[in-house]
């Protein structure tokens, strides 16, 4: 017997509209749509009364028990839209700084959280001191942004190796030299926009400024000293003075003979020799406090309280002073970066350096609480968060920004991020604080990118900052 299905009958049938009809859509309404709009809708009103009284005494009791519910303890409403993934925003650079090879050495943003401030200069090897520089400015909200066209571009004669745009005044910013000096900046002056400087006196670093810092002052809010922390071994505090210049205020001097010792620090080299500063953060708890990540790799608790005068032979207009307070275990080579916490007052930091590791601490020992292997290169740049306090990112040698979020893993990063191809070092980067969600990072190619970060990294969890402080106690006991 075969099987077989009958022959299957196909018939083709062409469906074309023969009418078509224009409607004019007009805000006047024809008199038919108001009548339909005026028609009473039919509700069964005893139904539904009697649905209601039904269902009462089971809502009620539903309504009572979530009241009484902790479920929802220190839960915030988010309104905006929850996204996963981190974007490239923009990818800025200044073509003739490119063409000069020179890399992006700083980056800050400023008070308003608009403005994004990028030097360059060069960080690798080189005779790169005599070469000339740049300052650019680009404000992200204006609307003909073009990424490849700063809002503002300042030569200078000397690599600038840090920036800081001042904590209040929207178009001051302070730039730390090759050459030692530090120079003062308004933007808003294009012609000149020099407002001090220090020059080159007896008072001037011998080394690269590394970092700068603004310290406010309690009396006058608008009124600020700088902080400029240097490879010579002093940290100086400038203050302005009417003819354009920067003054010496007061000072300190990093001596290894004058660092307070642990037992465990013993294979350090001691002695009468200026201790190296490449990078430096202040408590935000404490404005007295800050600590300094040296050449010989370890990182020191300071105070500008501190009284002892320093062993050193320089000359100087003030007498410096000797701030070191404790000796934290040291990493395999020199720290480039350290970042205090925003949020625990156990005062916790960052470090990290180029054994490619990024150390948690707690000032109140000397042992990290945490070592994190993130890079078999160098780890240039570590800063916390400033919205959650759980969450840091680090810069790589290799060209990677690393998020890392301590409620996810304690271990590796959330994201790490592609800066720069070719494992092109990120040399720097900065959280903006007003404008949360963006995160500028600068690299070796003279390309800056900002990130836009998704709502993972931005926004705090119910109980964060008692699990920061559990994460601190459980290491250290």
């Amino acid at each position: 017997k075969s099987c077989q299905t009958g022959k299957i009958s196909t018939a083709e049938t062409a469906v074309q509209s023969h009418t078509s009809r224009d409607a004019g859509v007009q805000t006047d309404q024809s008199k038919d749509a108001v009548q339909d709009f005026q028609q009473e809708v039919q509700v069964d009103y005893t139904g539904l009364l009697s649905f209601l009284q039904r269902v009462e005494d089971a809502v009620i009791k539903e309504l009572n028990k979530n009241w009484k519910s902790r479920a929802f303890d220190g839960f915030e409403v988010n309104w905006t839209d929850q996204n996963e993934t981190v974007l490239c925003l923009h990818t800025l650079s200044y073509p003739e700084a490119q063409d000069q090879n020179l890399q992006v050495t700083s980056l800050s943003w400023n008070a308003t959280g608009a403005v994004l401030a990028c030097s360059y200069g060069r960080l690798d090897s080189g005779d790169w001191s005599t070469e000339k520089s740049y300052v650019c400015t680009w404000n992200l909200d204006r609307r003909g942004l073009n990424p490849q066209r700063p809002d503002l571009v300042v030569d200078v004669p000397s690599s600038v190796m840090c920036l800081a745009f001042h904590p209040s005044q929207p178009s001051l910013i302070a730039g730390g030299l090759f050459s030692g000096e530090l120079v003062v900046w308004d933007t808003s002056r294009r012609e000149d926009p020099v407002i001090w400087r220090t020059g080159m006196t007896d008072d001037t670093h011998t080394d690269p400024v590394y970092q700068v810092n603004w310290l406010p002052e309690a009396k006058h809010r608008n009124h600020a000293r700088l902080l400029s922390a240097s490879t010579d071994g002093k940290i100086l505090v400038w203050r302005e003075e009417r003819d354009g210049r920067l003054a010496l205020a007061e000072g300190f001097a990093m001596v290894a003979q004058q660092i307070p010792r642990s037992s465990r620090l013993k294979k350090l080299a001691w002695g009468e020799v200026a201790v190296g500063v490449t990078s430096l953060s202040f408590s935000h708890f404490d404005p007295r406090v800050f600590v300094v990540g040296a050449e010989g790799g370890y990182s020191l608790k300071c105070s500008t309280a501190a009284e002892t005068l320093a062993l050193q032979r320089t000359a100087s207009s003030v007498p410096l002073r000797a701030p070191a307070e404790l000796a934290f275990s040291p990493h395999g080579g020199p720290v480039y970066s350290v970042s205090c916490s925003p949020f625990h007052r156990q005062n916790l930091f960052l470090s990290c350096g180029t054994d490619g590791q990024v150390h948690l601490h707690s000032m109140l020992q000397p042992q990290p609480l945490i070592s994190l292997q993130l890079s078999q290169k160098y780890l240039f740049c570590v800063r916390w968060s400033p919205v959650r306090p759980l969450v840091f990112a680090a810069a790589s040698g290799e060209g990677d920004v690393h998020l890392f979020d301590f409620e996810k893993s304690s271990r590796k990063p959330a994201v790490s991020l592609k800066q720069a191809a070719g494992e092109r070092p990120v040399y720097c980067l900065e959280f903006n604080i007003k404008q949360t969600q963006l995160l500028a990072a600068g690299d070796a190619t003279g390309t800056v990118k900002v990130w836009q970060l998704s709502s993972d990294f931005t926004e705090q969890g119910p109980r964060e900052m008692n699990r920061l402080e559990q994460l601190a106690s459980e290491m250290t006991d």
